[in-house]
């Protein structure tokens, strides 16, 4: 969801409002604790769910610039992270899929009451399947437990599943898991973490998805 149907970044305009210049350094620095601090929580299994992790992160994130946001801003900017805009691509590339006869479902670090009113308002809901979230198992990906949990509540097996995501350590947690893998490789500025794990596929755009997964499974049956 985060990071690969939902564009976190689009918070940026509204943080202009209040540190001008500086929103895209803002905005970056909130997404890297938001993740950070799911990381931390999965790792110490002290478990509070996305939003909590969301609003600590932009908590430290407001300290980090010297206290720019009232406590109105800082709740009004956590409404507008409700229904963050999707990228460009993701509407086409979704029915594309679901065309091509791919099952798709919603699978995301956030609760599923906030990923319902995240796709509700991207206007992309009825092109799932399902919601499933981290939050019925009380952990954040990459633990294993949550990419299996995805498999059974899928009715999907890893040989498969395939987990689409724009975030590397997303991708590595799939493959590790069993799953295949495609990164959405946005910009060509985009790093994969060199674990020495590759993603099946790696796609610069939802547009050309299903072709390029179709196309994968062709080519391991020659």
């Amino acid at each position: 969801m985060y990071g690969t149907l939902i564009d976190t970044h689009g918070i940026v305009i509204k943080l202009e409002k209040y540190v001008g210049s500086k929103a895209p350094e803002f905005s970056r620095v909130w997404r890297e604790k938001q993740l950070e601090y799911s990381f931390r929580r999965g790792l110490m299994q002290n478990y509070e769910n996305f939003g909590v992790c969301t609003s600590n992160a932009l908590d430290y994130t407001n300290s980090f610039f010297k206290n720019p946001l009232s406590q109105q801003a800082k709740e009004g900017l956590l409404n507008e992270y409700k229904t963050l805009p999707a990228f460009d691509d993701v509407k086409e590339g979704l029915i594309r899929a679901k065309e091509s006869g791919f099952r798709l479902f919603a699978f995301s670090n956030g609760s599923a009451d906030a990923v319902e009113t995240l796709l509700t308002a991207a206007g992309i809901r009825d092109l799932f399947l399902g919601v499933v979230s981290v939050d019925e198992l009380k952990s954040f990906k990459p633990n294993p437990a949550v990419y299996s949990h995805f498999l059974r509540k899928s009715g999907s097996v890893g040989a498969n599943a395939w987990l689409v995501s724009g975030n590397p350590f997303d991708v590595i947690g799939a493959i590790s898991s069993g799953m295949r893998a495609a990164w959405v490789q946005r910009s060509p500025e985009a790093l994969f973490d060199p674990w020495g794990v590759e993603p099946t596929i790696t796609v610069s755009s939802l547009t050309g998805l299903a072709e390029k997964i179709t196309n994968e499974y062709a080519n391991s049956k020659r």
